[in-house]
């Protein structure tokens, strides 16, 4: 089992540690909710050090990426941050990551940890008609400071200037790079480091007051947000299109791995919408359970879980496009309850967006 240079922090914090992706990781240090609200109210941090970290550099990198992402690496400025998928020959979400231009043909990948071995497989075998190299910085940690205060209290410990930073760019403080980037839907910073210096910095940040949260509020925050995770809301065997992230493919041609099939979709209309669902009532919605309509099962919950911040439970499901307007039910504990659909996010700056 792996261990981030996070984990003595943690056990020394209390941490409740559980297995994810192969890694011993806090899922929480007491209150799952009190590290949600940390997160909308003031400000949290996470060890996200589990992650991958990629740097590909090389005269064809550009080219390189242009043919492995679905994303336009191309319109990306030096240090601005570019989410996308990478697709397999049929057009399945291999795994969906953040790439950030570090100048001409130098770029850095963040992508998931459960999907480590597979993607530094799939780039390798993809780059072998091209002039690049490709390094996995396993010397690096993550730390991801979040929440409204989250620049006033990151601040302090570094030699930059946040308020200049524009979101979904990075900057530079000698050996760390920090991103205004995050997976909660707040404002936020990822600062990756060596691993070394990590535990002190974590230690720093404690003692200016920031909570230390686990997987379990990284999970709700990042479900109120509409933020997909790889291998419930997408994966191998579907396509972004059919997925809710069609917004994040290019349009100007399919010149990428999986873009044939991209194209067919995209001129067929997707066959699925991922839709935000409210159950009506008492319950819990989870991960694969069915939706139906009056007549027929139509739809699966992809991600679902009670919402601290709405105080309801909410899912992600992806159903039929031509089904939205219906009244829909989900099925729990062989009932079905009424549930509907609403618009993605279900949280925006702290705040709900649902009716009351």
């Amino acid at each position: 089992m792996n261990k981030t240079g996070l984990y003595q922090a943690h056990l020394d914090a209390g941490a409740k540690m559980v297995d994810f992706g192969g890694w011993q990781m806090p899922i929480n240090y007491g209150s799952q909710i009190e590290e949600h609200h940390a997160v909308r109210q003031e400000c949290g941090m996470f060890d996200v050090s589990h992650m991958t970290v990629i740097d590909v550099k090389g005269k064809d990198a550009t080219t390189f990426l242009y043919r492995l992402l679905a994303g336009d690496i191309t319109k990306t400025n030096t240090n601005q941050a570019l989410y996308s998928t990478m697709l397999n020959e049929q057009g399945g979400v291999i795994d969906d990551l953040i790439v950030y231009k570090l100048a001409d043909d130098n770029y850095r990948i963040i992508s998931n940890a459960a999907t480590r071995d597979k993607d530094m497989a799939w780039i390798s075998k993809q780059s072998s008609d091209f002039d690049v190299n490709i390094k996995e910085q396993t010397d690096l940690a993550i730390i991801a400071v979040q929440g409204p205060e989250a620049e006033q209290q990151l601040q302090p410990l570094l030699n930059i200037d946040l308020s200049s930073l524009k979101k979904f760019y990075a900057d530079q403080d000698q050996s760390y790079f920090i991103g205004r980037t995050g997976y909660t839907g707040e404002d936020g910073f990822e600062v990756v480091l060596p691993v070394t210096d990590a535990p002190v910095f974590w230690q720093k940040l404690l003692d200016t007051g920031v909570k230390p949260c686990g997987l379990g509020a990284r999970d709700t925050l990042r479900l109120e947000a509409g933020m997909h995770l790889y291998g419930q809301d997408m994966d191998e065997g579907i396509s972004p299109i059919n997925c809710g992230l069609a917004w994040s493919v290019r349009k100007k041609d399919h010149d990428f791995i999986g873009g044939d099939i991209i194209a067919k979709q995209r001129q067929q209309g997707s066959e699925t919408k991922l839709v935000g669902l409210v159950l009506d009532g008492r319950g819990i919605l989870r991960h694969g359970q069915i939706i139906s309509d009056d007549n027929n099962d139509i739809g699966i919950i992809t991600s679902g879980g009670y919402s601290p911040t709405t105080e309801q439970a909410i899912a992600f499901a992806r159903i039929p496009k031509n089904n939205q307007d219906k009244q829909l039910y989900v099925s729990i504990r062989n009932k079905k309850l009424p549930c509907r659909v609403v618009k993605l996010p279900f949280v925006r700056n702290g705040q709900s967006l649902l009716e009351e």
